[in-house]
């Protein structure tokens, strides 16, 4: 019958539901203590880790885009007029010249802390002093220094150093500003320090986002975080004031350096201008012609277009040749960037644009960062690849060029030969005329394009525009306080729970009751606490100990294993020595005997017999003796001494072959003849382990309790249970959990086991240890 099933069954999803907090809560006191560490833990980061304020801005740019057909139509507005895009802006919001200039125009690279107990709070506005360097890039890097201000000095290290001065200091030149708003109050200590700009400019671009405000719009939202309200606003503002102000300036130098270009030509056509004037006036006063002939005019007329037009590609031409000097020239910026006005090519006019500006953001970036660095190579890289695309098509443009104006030369050469057939005054008139027709359109040509170029500085305005300025959020962003007082407190469970898992499940031993129905599929029908006390002898009748009460739970349990008036006969082993199989065997004997029924205690343990010494009683003749035909067995029963109703039998003499004398068919007759007289025989076996007496016990007996002891029995032997029972057939086999120990810190009603730790009526007396 499969009794030890039935009985595992109904405490199985009791098991399952509290298994993990049943493993933990007797831990409470080192949760306690985890969860208040971290709690003052969390509560000290929040006060040493510096608030992060965001401040937030949003700037609307105006997308521009060059037609083609303009730029053809209007060879200067390739000059004069960009193609921009969100997503170039985006870029070059927090580009490194715009965000380099933001550091020296607030003095970023300094900083003054007020020193605190715990921390050192950065000041910006309030802060009692300004420090301005000279030359920010040479500056040596200085950690906090502490300085505390004097009437009108500021003392550093025992020495004074005065106000609005140039002072030479170890690690800069550099000049101490009073804040007239700042009160001075003695005792103030503040510290400041002194960064290289290349680092603050990485810190600031670290901490920068520019996103868009959705797909359809232009408008961009710029956010920064930062340790001061007052200092972030103050960056995002001056970023969005520099870039709107260095796109004019580009602007402005294109159209300066457009001007110029015209002015020179203006200069040198008009010299040319007065030249023919004049000669002309000459010509008329000696020779009295003063107007031309009907053929004069015809000519005219006709060689003017071609006239002009080799006047226009004369000027692209010296258009091309300034272009190409400019390519070819080491340093991009050191001279005037070239007007491409009269060039119809927009593919020209934006290469030299695209090259001017990638030239001009590799030299401030070596300014801030230096030659070798990253992204001054990439920009190097990019004008080298673009200078030989500009020098090839300059080289087909002064090909097409050229070829037109010999076709031009061509056909006024044909004019030419119809001029010699006038009369010389008027051919010579003619000639006059026509050089006086070709630079005065030129003449014109050019100050149109320069009143509109002048027209552009008048009209020139940045494409993006400031929707909203900065402002920073109430209260700081990060660090945020529920955020890590929950993480540290979630922490601290994680930290006990694993302590607890390590501390008791990487254990070799048996440490609790679920394990042993884990690796075994018998059930455990009893759990006893451990022992503190040096009794033997636990259970009595005045006795109401959390122990006595697991010895009676036992008894009760005994008859779901068969026994009772027909089956009598319980044997008590287990897989090793010192598991407390004796221990159990005679308590639940002393147990069963308190009920009035009258019980026999075998000790058949004859390699390592303990029950005298339990019961405080001498070996005499025994089992032994009986099983060797030396004595009856109204002679080896005597009296426990505990209760009359508790008879034992010791071991007596102890044989040299233990297993071949139990075999010799008298251990039989013994049980037989103490079940005529007896309501329960208990029956102490040998263990398992190191000798086969218990299975040869087994067919002569009813029910068998395996003895597993916390802490102490090896989890091998447990798994091994189950093989041994199919193959000894051990009869109604159960476990009894021994030795429980109580768990955690308090040591308080909490076991390995499943036991409260509470007797209905009070808690128990005894004291338990693991």
């Amino acid at each position: 019958m499969n009794i030890t099933r039935k009985l595992s069954e109904p405490r199985a999803p009791g098991e399952s539901k509290g298994h993990i907090i049943f493993r933990l809560l007797p831990y409470w006191p080192l949760f306690v203590g985890l969860f208040i560490i971290a709690i003052i833990g969390s509560l000290i980061y929040l006060k040493i880790t510096p608030p992060i304020y965001e401040a937030n801005a949003r700037i609307l740019i105006n997308e521009r885009k060059v037609d083609d057909a303009l730029k053809s139509s209007d060879p200067m507005a390739s000059t004069l007029n960009t193609k921009q895009t969100v997503d170039n802006e985006r870029e070059v919001i927090i580009s490194n010249p715009i965000v380099y200039k933001v550091v020296e125009d607030l003095g970023l690279y300094s900083s003054v802390f007020k020193k605190e107990r715990l921390s050192d709070v950065v000041m910006y506005k309030a802060a009692p002093l300004k420090i301005i360097v000279q030359n920010p890039n040479s500056l040596i890097p200085l950690k906090n220094t502490t300085f505390t201000i004097e009437k009108d000095n500021v003392v550093i290290d025992g020495k004074k150093y005065p106000f609005d001065r140039w002072l030479k200091m170890p690690y800069a030149i550099l000049m101490f500003r009073l804040n007239p708003a700042y009160k001075t109050v003695d005792g103030d200590k503040f510290s400041f320090t002194l960064t290289s700009p290349k680092k603050v400019v990485a810190s600031i671009v670290q901490n920068i986002k520019v996103t868009e405000a959705n797909k359809l719009s232009t408008i961009l939202n710029v956010s920064l975080l930062d340790q001061d309200k007052y200092r972030a606003e103050d960056i995002l503002n001056d970023i969005l004031h520099v870039y709107s102000s260095s796109a004019i300036e580009e602007h402005n130098l294109l159209a300066a350096n457009t001007q110029e270009f015209i002015n020179k030509r203006l200069m040198s056509v008009e010299k040319e201008l007065l030249d023919i004037e004049s000669k002309l006036q000459n010509y008329r006063s000696k020779t009295g012609a003063i107007d031309l002939g009907t053929q004069g005019k015809l000519y005219l007329e006709n060689v003017s277009v071609n006239d002009q037009k080799v006047g226009e590609i004369n000027m692209q031409l010296s258009v091309l040749n300034q272009v190409e000097s400019y390519v070819k020239s080491r340093d991009l910026t050191g001279g005037i960037v070239p007007s491409t006005a009269g060039i119809n090519d927009p593919g020209l006019s934006q290469m030299v644009k695209d090259i001017y500006e990638l030239q001009l953001t590799a030299e401030s970036l070596r300014k801030t960062t230096g030659e070798n660095n990253p992204m001054v190579v990439a920009y190097t890289d990019q004008i080298n690849k673009i200078k030989p695309q500009i020098l090839q098509n300059l080289k087909n443009q002064r090909n097409s060029l050229s070829a037109s104006r010999n076709n031009l030369s061509g056909t006024t050469n044909n004019y030419s030969s119809v001029l010699q057939s006038m009369p010389e005054t008027e051919r010579n008139l003619v000639d006059i005329n026509r050089q006086q027709q070709i630079k005065s359109g030129i003449y014109t040509f050019l100050l149109q394009k320069k009143e509109e170029t002048a027209l552009s500085y008048i009209t020139n305005g940045s494409d993006s525009k400031v929707i909203s300025k900065a402002e920073s959020s109430e209260f700081p962003v990060s660090p945020k306080r529920k955020m890590v007082l929950l993480a540290s407190i979630f922490g601290a469970g994680i930290l006990g729970i694993a302590f607890v898992s390590v501390k008791e499940g990487m254990r070799r031993n048996v440490m609790f009751q679920s394990e042993i129905k884990s690796l075994t599929s018998l059930s455990v029908i009893a759990e006893i606490s451990a022992n503190s006390s040096k009794n033997y002898i636990v259970i009595g009748s005045q006795q109401r100990t959390l122990i006595a009460e697991q010895f009676r739970s036992l008894r009760t349990t005994l008859h779901f294993l068969g026994i009772g008036k027909k089956n009598k006969r319980v044997m008590v082993t287990s897989a090793i020595a010192g598991e407390g199989k004796s221990f159990v065997a005679s308590n639940l004997a002393v147990t069963l005997a308190m009920t009035g029924k009258k019980v026999a205690l075998l000790d058949f343990d004859l390699n390592h017999p303990t029950l005298h010494h339990k019961f405080n009683l001498k070996q005499t003749i025994g089992i032994s003796e009986y099983l060797e035909g030396k004595a009856t067995e109204a002679d080896i029963i005597q009296p426990s001494l505990i209760n009359e109703n508790l008879s034992v039998l010791l071991t007596g003499k102890l044989p040299a072959d233990p297993a071949e004398l139990i075999l010799n068919g008298k251990a039989e007759q013994l049980l037989n003849y103490l079940e005529v007289d007896f309501d329960f025989i208990i029956v102490d076996v040998p263990p398992v382990g190191p000798v086969s007496d218990a299975y040869i016990l087994a067919p002569i007996c009813d029910a068998t309790l395996f003895v597993v002891r916390h802490a102490y029995t090896p989890k091998v032997f447990v798994e091994r249970i189950d093989e041994n029972i199919r193959l000894n057939n051990l009869p109604n086999p159960a476990i009894v959990f021994n030795a429980v120990a109580q768990r955690g810190f308090g040591k308080n009603n909490y076991g390995y086991g499943y036991g409260s730790g509470m007797v209905y009526g009070g808690t128990y007396d005894q004291k338990l240890i693991e």
